[in-house]
């Protein structure tokens, strides 16, 4: 029996390789609005980071998103995603 591929993404933050479920998305729709994708099924081009604290302030702190996305991401996105890190 073949094991199952195991989707693998790179944290925009460490630049490593991490299983896509240990992973938290931030998604840009088609319509051009930000939004975190929990389940990693919402269409629109997404990144990845970490659930990692020293990642986000990575990404934080150099603006990375909006180098992924090639546009400014608005501040509200870094305060969910930050939330979200510290389960709130």
């Amino acid at each position: 029996m073949q094991q199952k591929k195991i989707p693998m993404r790179k944290c925009i933050g460490c630049n490593e390789m991490k299983p896509k479920k240990e992973l938290i998305r931030i998604v840009r729709s088609p319509e051009g609005e930000f939004d975190l994708d929990v389940t990693g099924k919402k269409s629109g081009r997404g990144a990845y980071i970490c659930k990692n604290p020293e990642c986000f302030a990575l990404v934080k702190k150099g603006r990375k998103l909006n180098r992924s996305f090639e546009t400014s991401v608005p501040d509200e996105i870094y305060d969910k995603l930050e939330s979200e890190l510290n389960g709130i």
